[in-house]
Parts: C-alpha cells; structure tokens; sequence
C-alpha cells in the first residue's frame, strides 16, 4: 500500500513526509542554514573543508526534499530570479576559457551551494520568519564571539591560533571572534544591529533581549576596529533617513522624492570618489586603502586582456595560478580576494558578469526599497538595508560573493523578487473569465 505522495505507508516514512512541510521544520532548517554557513570559517579551522562541504551538501539534499515536498505551493516560474539565474549561468560558461577548469567547476558548485539553500530559505519563510532566525542565529555567534575573546585574552591571556583569535580584547581590540578577520566580525556585527534593531521596533523579542543584543552587536562592532564599519554604519544610517523621509511623504509627491533622492545618491557618490583621499584621511585607513588602491590597478592590467570574458571563476584566488599568483607577486602581497566584489566579478568574469552581477543588486536593491517605501510595517525595510549594507561592504572586500555574504545576498535578491516580479504582470493581464471546470494553477501560494 502506498500514500498518495507514491510512498509506502511506513509511520516514520509518513512522519517524515509531514515534517518536511511543517513550519517548525522550516524554522529549524533556516537556523541549521543560517548557522553553518556563518560558522564556515570556524568549521573549516576545526573540522576540515570536507566537513564543511559535507554538511551544505547534506542541506542542499535536505532542501531539495523539501522543495519536493511542497511542490504544490510553489510556481517554477517564480522559484528564482531570472536576474540570478543569468549570473550564475555565465560564471559557469566561464570553464569552458578558464585556465582550470576544474577549479572553476568547483567554485561555481561553492557558490551554487549557498544560493541554493538562500532560495529554498526565500521560499519556506517569510520576511519576518527570515529576519527572526537570523537574528536569533547571530546573537549566539556574536555571544560565543565574545565569550572566546574574553577567554583568550582575559582569562587565558593566550591566542586561539587555530581560530585566528588574537586576544586582543583586554587591549581594546581589534578582535575577530569566530569569524576569522577583524572585517568579518564587523561586517556581521553591523548585519546584525540592522536585525537586531528591527526585531526591537516590529516587538518580534522582548526589550531586554534587544536591548542585550543590541548592545553586544554595538560592543564587537567596536572592538573589530574594522576601518568599513564606520562606513558601513554611515551608510545604513544614510539609506535609513531616506527611506523614512519616503515612507512619510504623500503618495502623490514619493515618485519626485524617489528621483530626486537618486540624483543625489549620484551627486554625492561623484564627490566622494573626487575626495576619495581626504575621506580616508579622515577615517584613519590610509594604509588599508593604499594596499587596496595597487591592488585594483594592478587587477585592472589583466582585465585588459580579457574584458568581455575574465579568467574564469574561482571566487576565492587559487593563489598558485595565473593570473591571480602574477598579482600578488607585483603588489608584494598574499592576496586571496580583490578586496573588492565588483573587481572580483570584473576580473574573473568580464564585463559580461559584471553587468550581470550589477543588474541583479540594483534590481533587487529597486524591488525591495520600492515595497518598503510603500508598506507600513517597518519590517519591509530590512530587505533594502542588509542589500545597502552588502552593497557597500563590496566595495571594500569580497564578502559578498562567498559563504555567510552571498547567501544573504541571493536571500534578499530572492525575497525582492517574490515580493515585486515583473512576473507579476503576467499574472495580472492572464483572462479572468476562466470556466468553472478549469483547474486554476495556485499562483498566488507562491508568496
């Protein structure tokens, strides 16, 4: 005997095939994604890369049987942005003039891997859901964070070498926690108050749990001393005052406010590039952003030789191959990254990949701010502002186009595009005078 589902009635095989549609299985799916992805660096360092590889392998099965599961409510068309599909197409194409190919190969699956999970999360939770157990999954990584760095350098007063913890903490910092660099620690750091702030303000958790959370986000933020904080915080705080001088203006006037907010955005990212080296006077990272200066021009060399097509994707630098050993023997440096996503994109994808890589935010980034422009619950304003947030940290360093960052990423671009799809047209202009007898495909369960 057999269920309608096709399989044998077997209790566990039955409780199974119910969890798998259940919401706290998707809650306790979205948390083990969450939480491993973040811990990559922490798992790589304890476990090894086989583990770690193994466990989002695991989830990816787990995802693919969830999807299964719930095939009724979902629309193929709807699934995956047409934007991150094309991406991700091209830096597979790019194998085929790569200089090794089965590295590339294998960093296209790295990068599928968390994008596959990102859509599968997009699609069990919603925004609320999703913004919860992130924030739930960061308050105890940011916790053990800190917990580590008073242990090593209060309690111990001894690095945790093999976590690249320094014990830097009595000293003031910079700490690192366990997520590698001080820039990691940071950029998770400033995630997580936007999480944290917006659990606060949509009542999601009780005060005294925000207010420790926001509170320990604030404190690592500071004591990673990471130069891009301060630039990050500036501009959340930026895209934060224009989306509620938005949110507030009449209907009739928000199209005026919309356009002349770009124009400034415009203005003011010309002035900054024109000031570029007083602006990093002012922040004290004139050592960073000179090492970072040498190495965008040297990048920019190679580029020349392939513009439309790059090098072929790795994502983190093969350090040994060429072009990326070239590189760092002209900068005198060991460079994993281009310190800077959109070189990354540029270099080991082309121009191709890097208008398709820009396309893809600034749709996601239009998407999502438009819908939190208009709705009234401020929730609708965490989409636009962790795209902000992962948008300018490209500017700096690659994050955004491994593990803990582009999941995120593709998790935002996903949420935009189920919440404002030019699919949406589609469905809009389709006959409404259907017959009765007609099944009617749920397109509206799609989210």
């Amino acid at each position: 005997m057999t269920n309608p589902a096709g399989l044998p009635r077997h209790p566990l095989l039955e409780w199974v095939w119910d969890a798998l549609d259940s919401a706290a299985f998707a809650r306790a799916f979205t948390l083990a994604v969450f939480g491993s992805i973040a811990l990559s660096f922490a798992i790589q360092r304890t476990a090894g890369v086989t583990a770690y590889a193994t466990i989002v392998a695991g989830l990816c099965a787990v995802g693919i049987a969830i999807l299964v599961r719930r095939r009724h409510e979902l629309v193929l068309m709807r699934l995956v942005p047409s934007t991150l599909v094309l991406f991700l197409v091209w830096l597979l194409a790019t194998a085929v003039w790569s200089t090794e190919p089965p590295r590339t190969l294998v960093g296209w699956l790295v990068l599928a891997g968390p994008a596959f999970l990102a859509i599968v999360v997009a699609h069990v939770r919603d925004t609320l859901q999703t913004m919860r157990a992130l924030g739930d999954t960061l308050r105890a990584l940011l916790s053990l964070s800190l917990a580590l760095e008073i242990l090593s350098g209060i309690l111990l007063d001894i690095p945790i070498r093999f976590l690249g913890i320094q014990g830097n903490i009595a000293l003031g910092g910079p700490v690192q926690g366990i997520f590698g660099t001080r820039n990691m620690l940071g950029f998770v750091a400033v995630i997580a108050l936007i999480t944290f702030v917006i659990e606060w303000r949509t009542r999601s958790i009780p005060r005294g749990l925000a207010i420790f959370s926001l509170v320990l986000g604030g404190l690592l933020a500071i004591l990673s001393a990471s130069p891009t904080v301060f630039v990050l915080a500036l501009a959340v705080a930026l895209a934060t005052g224009a989306l509620a001088l938005v949110r507030h203006a009449p209907a009739a006037q928000r199209r005026t406010l919309q356009i002349a907010l770009l124009a400034l955005l415009v203005f003011g990212g010309t002035i900054a590039y024109f000031f570029r080296n007083a602006i990093v006077a002012l922040l004290n990272a004139g050592s960073d952003f000179a090492t970072r200066a040498e190495l965008w021009d040297t990048i920019l060399i190679y580029v020349r030789f392939r513009p439309i097509q790059g090098w072929g994707w790795f994502g983190p630098w093969p350090t040994s191959e060429f072009p990326f050993a070239s590189i760092n023997i002209i900068t005198n440096e060991s460079h994993a990254t281009a310190l800077n996503a959109y070189f990354d994109v540029l270099l080991q994808s082309g121009w191709v990949g890097f208008l398709l890589f820009a396309g893809m935010c600034a749709l996601a980034v239009v998407r999502s701010w438009l819908v939190a422009s208009k709705r009234r619950s401020v929730l609708y304003a965490w989409t636009p502002l962790i795209l902000v947030t992962l948008l300018v940290d490209s500017m700096f360093e690659s994050f955004t186009l491994s593990g803990f960052g582009w999941l995120l990423l593709v998790v935002c671009v996903v949420r935009a595009g189920l919440s404002r799809s030019w699919r949406d047209g589609i469905r809009s202009a389709a006959p409404t005078n259907v017959p009765p007898a007609l099944p009617q495909q749920p397109l509206d369960r799609a989210g």
